[in-house]
């Protein structure tokens, strides 16, 4: 018999607001020493209310319209009641019979082509601390930094059926979030964590098999991984009766290649929600949606369109650019400045990118201001700076965004000199030192040509027009 493979994932998304949800404490507690970021109000002490931040409703809706959902004008809190360490208060401020967003939809696609995955809510949410065990110690500390750190929740309906749909759909909802700047969507850095449901069933039957899910799952190649264990384990289960399938939570072991089981599957009755009376609901107006729905950016795949289109770039090009927000929006500023499309695109692909890639920064991360970029291509193109300077440029750009290319080039000794007279002098001094070369290039040795300007270029610091320099040494050569 063949069986089919029915996933829906709850994904969970860190908003790259300052502040924590609720408080003003930091969001931003990555590498933090413990407990750094924490204030009575996110502790769960008593006395203390809520008060939520506004930016957070900002983000939830800016998340939902991306994902073609309905956003919910009014939208309430909900208390999430259960025990655990991490949890100070005993229950989880979130959303579930007003979430801000519902009824959406993202269009995947794989190797089998395109299709779209029904999303059926997106609720604001405060995360809850961290657990550390300590083995030497034989101990458990408690960190309580990304507690009331604002989360959405991303609820997908059943409808994906392998790991590569899983994937192309984390990555569709990982490009979009970037896109609109509401999450860094960064699974190593924990802001997005993904809890996998899985059940299988006959082909072509409509009724969906026992359910377990898999928690926290922090890795795409993971995730992946326990999508093709589960399915094997359901299938042999299934045929073989080597268990009996139970709902419930399971844990993945990534090392092992294996998932254990945790404990029975909750329903919702167990979470006892109930209308939270310290958060009052949220009521969006018109002003305040349009607002929201102005700022939406231009989707990847129509910029990626008005690149080739109105910019001439191949598709190469624009499909590298956009693959960030923050390198299309370098691309455009420093167009504006130099009006060439394709010597902007090389530099951001060629040298931005490879510069991110050596210090293992993520596209996002470029910082370096367009329009500057712009000039510094201006000073290259106009042979006022050579490529190779130019580059020590936008290195130093990275380190300091606030450069301005031109005074740079000016203070560091970059700006090309047609000196002739230096040039003629370092020339004279480079061919006495080395008679062999000399030699073999009147023997017809270009290479050796080549490695006389290479030194002439270095003793110059690369300060002048490779042209005129190549013209004074061959005549120099010539004229022995």
């Amino acid at each position: 018999m063949k069986y089919e493979t029915v996933i829906g994932l709850e994904v969970h998304v860190e908003l790259a607001t300052k502040s924590k949800i609720f408080c003003s404490c930091s969001a931003h507690s990555y590498g933090a020493d413990p407990n750094a970021h924490v204030c009575p109000a996110c502790c769960g002490m008593p006395g203390m209310l809520p008060v939520v931040n506004k930016r957070v409703v900002d983000y939830g809706m800016k998340a939902g319209l991306m994902l073609n959902c309905h956003i919910n004008r009014t939208t309430t809190f909900d208390k999430k009641s259960y025990y655990y360490p991490d949890l100070p208060a005993a229950y989880q401020t979130t959303q579930w019979f007003a979430p801000v967003a519902v009824n959406g939809l993202v269009e995947i696609e794989t190797s089998k082509g395109k299709k779209g995955v029904r999303i059926k809510q997106i609720h604001m949410e405060e995360d809850a601390g961290k657990l550390v065990h300590d083995i030497r110690e034989d101990t458990t500390h408690v960190d309580f930094n990304r507690t009331s750190v604002p989360l959405i929740e991303i609820v997908s309906q059943p409808d994906l059926s392998s790991a590569e749909e899983v994937e192309a759909y984390l990555e569709r909802l990982k490009t979009l979030l970037r896109f609109a700047k509401v999450a860094e969507c960064e699974m190593a850095h924990g802001t997005m964590r993904c809890d996998v449901n899985l059940s299988v069933r006959p082909e072509g039957s409509d009724k969906l098999g026992v359910r377990a899910e898999m928690k926290n799952m922090n890795s795409i190649e993971a995730i992946k991984r326990a999508i093709e264990y589960e399915t094997a384990r359901h299938i042999d289960a299934i045929e073989n009766g080597t268990e009996v399938l139970r709902q419930e939570t399971r844990r993945w072991d990534d090392i092992k290649g294996k998932s254990y089981a945790m404990r029975t599957k909750e329903t919702a009755g167990d979470y006892r929600y109930f209308p939270d009376p310290n958060v009052m609901p949220v009521v969006i107006d018109d002003e305040w949606f349009d607002s929201i729905k102005a700022s939406l950016p231009e989707l990847p795949e129509v910029k990626r369109a008005r690149y080739t289109d109105e910019y001439g770039l191949s598709d190469y090009d624009a499909e590298q650019l956009t693959k960030s927000i923050a390198l299309c929006e370098c691309f455009e500023k420093a167009y504006e400045v130099c009006g060439n499309a394709k010597d902007v695109a090389n530099w951001i692909i060629s040298e931005a990118m490879s510069i991110l890639n050596v210090r293992k920064m993520t596209y996002d991360m470029l910082d370096v201001d367009g329009k500057a970029l712009g000039e510094l291509i201006n000073l290259v193109s106009g042979g006022k700076v050579s490529r190779v300077n130019g580059k020590k440029i936008l290195s130093a750009m990275f380190d300091d965004p606030h450069i301005d290319p031109a005074k740079y080039a000016e203070s560091n000794g970059y700006v090309v000199s047609n000196d002739t007279g230096l040039i003629e002098k370092v020339v004279a001094q480079v061919i006495a030192g080395d008679p062999k070369a000399v030699s073999d290039f009147k023997g017809g040795k270009e290479k050796a040509l080549m490695s006389l300007f290479g030194r002439c270029m270095k003793e110059l610091k690369g300060n002048c027009d490779p042209q005129v320099l190549r013209t004074i040494l061959i005549d120099a050569i010539n004229a022995l």
